[in-house]
C-alpha cells in the first residue's frame, strides 16, 4: 500500500504544489449566482472538481460549508467527494478535528476509513488538547495509508496567543508540534503522512520560534496565498529552503473566476503555474 505522502509527491511533481479550496462560503455562491442552498452547494463543488481534473494536486473541501445545510449539505459532500475520486484528485477534509480519545477515533473513522461516506486521503486536526490526544487518529491513518495534517502555526490573528506560548524550558508549542510531526516521519521517503499547517501569512515566526522545519520530512499544507495577501515574497520568507515540501492553499483567488468551469480551470493552471515557481523556482 502506498502511503500518503508518496502519493501526494507524486500528485504534487506532476501538477504543481496546488492545492485548492472547495469552500461554497454563501459569499462565493452569490458571486456564482447560485442559491445559498444544498443544491448550489452541490452545483459549486462539482464545477470545482471537474475545473480541477489534471490542474491540480489536490483539492480541499471546508466541511463548515456543507454541514451548514444539514443532511442535505453532507450529502452534497459526499457527491463532491465521488466526483473528485472520478477525476482522480487527491482529498484533504479541512474539518481540524481534535477530542479525547474515543472521539478522535471516530472523527478519524468517518474521514480516513475506506469505504466510508465521507472518506478522503487526509484531514484536518487540532493538537491543542495535548499531541498525544491525536494518536487515534496517526493510527487510524496509517493502516489506510491516509494522510494527517496538524495545525501547526495557522493565519489567524489570536493563532499566537496559544502557538508561541512557551513552556517551563522555552520551547514555544509550535515548535513542539513540529518536532512531534518529524519524529513520526523519521526515515519516510520521499516524505512521512504525517504534515503540519502552517499559514503563508506568518511572517518570521518559523525563524523566531525556531520550527525544526528540517527535519519535519513531511508536507506543509500552507493556507493564505493569493486572496491572503501573501505571495513568493512570503512564501519565501516563511519557508526558505524547505519550500519543496510546501501544498499552497488558494481558494477566493481562484474560486472568483467561476462559475465557468474552464474559465476556472484557467485561473486553477495559471495559480498552479505561480506556485510551482514560487516554491520550485521551476
Amino acid at each position: 500500500m502506498m502511503g500518503f505522502g508518496q502519493r501526494l509527491a507524486s500528485a504534487m511533481d506532476e501538477f504543481g504544489p496546488l492545492c485548492v479550496g472547495i469552500d461554497p462560503s454563501p459569499e462565493m455562491l452569490a458571486h456564482w449566482g447560485l442559491p445559498d442552498t444544498a443544491e448550489g452547494v452541490l452545483t459549486f463543488g462539482l464545477a470545482v472538481a471537474e475545473a480541477c481534473e489534471q490542474s491540480a494536486a489536490v483539492v480541499k473541501p471546508q466541511m463548515a460549508f456543507f454541514e451548514r445545510h444539514g443532511a442535505r449539505g453532507v450529502a452534497a459532500l459526499e457527491q463532491v467527494l465521488a466526483a473528485a475520486r472520478h477525476y482522480n484528485l487527491m482529498t484533504i477534509m479541512d474539518v481540524k478535528r481534535g477530542d479525547i480519545e474515543s472521539s478522535m477515533a471516530g472523527y478519524a473513522e468517518a474521514y480516513l476509513k475506506p469505504g466510508a461516506p465521507l472518506e478522503v486521503d487526509a484531514m484536518t486536526v487540532s493538537p491543542f488538547l495535548g499531541f498525544g490526544s491525536l494518536e487515534p487518529a496517526f493510527a487510524i491513518a496509517a493502516q489506510n495509508g491516509k494522510g494527517v495534517f496538524v495545525l501547526c502555526l495557522t493565519s489567524n490573528p489570536d493563532g499566537p496567543t496559544v502557538q508561541h506560548a512557551r513552556n517551563a524550558e522555552g520551547v514555544a508549542v509550535a515548535t513542539s508540534i513540529a518536532a512531534a510531526v518529524g519524529a513520526r516521519n523519521l526515515g519516510a521517503i520521499p516524505m512521512g503522512d504525517v504534515g503540519l499547517v502552517i499559514g503563508a501569512t506568518v511572517g518570521d515566526a518559523v525563524r523566531t520560534l525556531e520550527l525544526p522545519l528540517s527535519t519535519v520530512n513531511g508536507p506543509i499544507l500552507s493556507p493564505g496565498v493569493g486572496a491572503q495577501g501573501a505571495g513568493p515574497e512570503q512564501l519565501t520568507q516563511v519557508f526558505g529552503g524547505q519550500a519543496r515540501n510546501v501544498l499552497a492553499h488558494q481558494s477566493r483567488a481562484v474560486l472568483q473566476s467561476g462559475p465557468f468551469v474552464e474559465k476556472l480551470k484557467g485561473a486553477i493552471q495559471a495559480a498552479a503555474g505561480a506556485a510551482q515557481f514560487a516554491l520550485r523556482g521551476e
